[in-house]
């Protein structure tokens, strides 16, 4: 790649940076070494984080050599909210974080080769500093004026619950960071979203205090979705990298569920597919939007690259068995229970389903009826499903056999017609 600049800037990329000019040429006359941080104030990063991650990568693919930073010191103290203060985390539990960060960041950069990637820990430099020198060497450069002009110190200081000091003072360690990285690696560039603009310029700034230098800044935007809501929420909440906490399949489904407005946007940020593919992709689905090409292929791309080839294909499988395009005894337990989990359900018990529970009682337990006469007309009419076989009868039931196991017990599929899903979970 012969102008990173332009195609970040192409894929909507760069909020805002330091001297534009000066950035653009030595991204591409030089290869930089640059810095993104990530602190452990939770056991996992996020979609929002994979902005920074795929960012990041996109400048090690164009010839530049990147410094992962962990906050092993900065994730104890957390940066400002403008909700309120945080919670400080005990250190054997921000340490775990920190591991599991750690591994999640290494997935996406390139550890070999001419351009390889590090990972930091700003604990490493930070924890030798004691508060005098702290004050002296690092405090002293920092007007306090500028610190509270940061957006979120100064909406802070608005309201009832103020700011504490360890929070405040959050800025000023993000700046040394920058300083010791530029010193040790000869760091001159750092990353990140536009809502941390005021923590990457303290850095800046810093540096052209202490060592007479010129460096760089560049913040990605905010993600946004058309509709308006958070983008990386769901109704179930946040959605996580980490396979333990959104599952592949729930993470495959965020993507497919794409707006039709955000689509080709999201392709540009997320994929690692050059432009002129996905202006390909953005002509074919243009043409036939019925397709959902510019979804699918999202949905390919970003799983393939957080969770890997075969939890992909495994999402896929699982998401054509709950609508009957495949055998939902081929899914293993994990993929099931991830797959139905968002399904209206409800309880019946082992007992029960040893008597012979009436699939009628089924469909009401699971709310995909109101009653059990609607039921039986869904029956006799032959749009009644369970486990995608069609159930025919009288007043046909449910068995032991029936049950598909689940990481968490056993799971039983109910369908009305072709789209409206339920499920019962089995209880002792």
């Amino acid at each position: 790649m012969t102008d990173i600049f332009s195609d970040l800037t192409a894929r909507g990329l760069i909020a805002v940076s330091t001297d534009e000019a000066a950035l653009r040429k030595a991204l591409n006359e030089e290869s930089l070494t640059y810095y993104v941080g990530f602190d452990p104030t939770a056991p996992s990063l996020h979609m929002g984080n994979l902005v920074q991650l795929i960012t990041a990568a996109r400048l090690q693919q164009a010839g530049h050599n990147p410094l992962a930073l962990v906050g092993g010191a900065t994730g104890l103290i957390g940066d400002p909210r403008m909700s309120g203060e945080r919670t400080l985390n005990p250190r054997e539990v921000v340490e775990e974080w920190l591991a599991k960060i750690r591994t999640q960041v290494e997935k996406f950069l390139d550890f070999d080769g001419p351009h390889a990637a590090q990972v930091v820990n700003n604990y490493d430099w930070t924890s030798e500093l004691s508060a005098i020198d702290f004050l002296r060497d690092v405090g002293k450069h920092f007007p306090v004026n500028r610190m509270l002009a940061k957006e979120s110190v100064s909406a802070r200081l608005s309201n009832e619950s103020g700011l504490s000091f360890t929070e405040f003072s959050y800025q000023v360690l993000q700046g040394n960071d920058y300083l010791e990285l530029y010193r040790r690696y000869g760091c001159t560039l750092q990353t990140g979203g536009s809502d941390q603009w005021g923590n990457l310029t303290s850095g800046v700034d810093l540096i052209r205090r202490v060592e007479s230098q010129s460096v760089h800044a560049l913040a990605t935007p905010l993600i946004t979705k058309a509709d308006g809501t958070k983008f990386g929420k769901t109704e179930s909440g946040t959605v996580w990298l980490d396979a333990d906490l959104t599952s592949p399949y729930a993470f495959c489904q965020f993507w497919l569920n794409a707006d039709d407005r955000d689509a080709v946007k999201y392709l540009k940020v997320f994929s690692l597919r050059s432009l002129e593919e996905i202006a390909a992709i953005e002509a074919e689905f243009t043409a036939a939007p019925h397709t959902r090409m510019a979804q699918k292929t999202l949905a390919e791309d970003v799983t393939t690259l957080v969770h890997g080839k075969e939890n992909y294909d495994q999402a896929i499988a699982a998401a054509a068995a709950l609508f009957g395009g495949g055998e939902l005894v081929s899914l293993d337990s994990g993929t099931l229970g991830a797959a139905t989990a968002e399904l209206p359900r409800g309880d019946v018990s082992t007992t029960q389903l040893s008597e012979g529970l009436p699939v009628a009682d089924a469909f009401v337990a699971a709310g995909i009826v109101k009653s059990k006469g609607e039921a039986r007309r869904a029956i006799k009419d032959g749009g009644a499903y369970v486990n995608n076989v069609k159930v025919s009868g009288e007043d046909p039931t449910l068995t032991p056999a029936e049950v598909l196991p689940t990481e968490s017990g056993g799971v039983i599929l109910l369908r009305r017609g072709k789209k409206t899903l339920g499920a019962v979970d089995i209880v002792s």
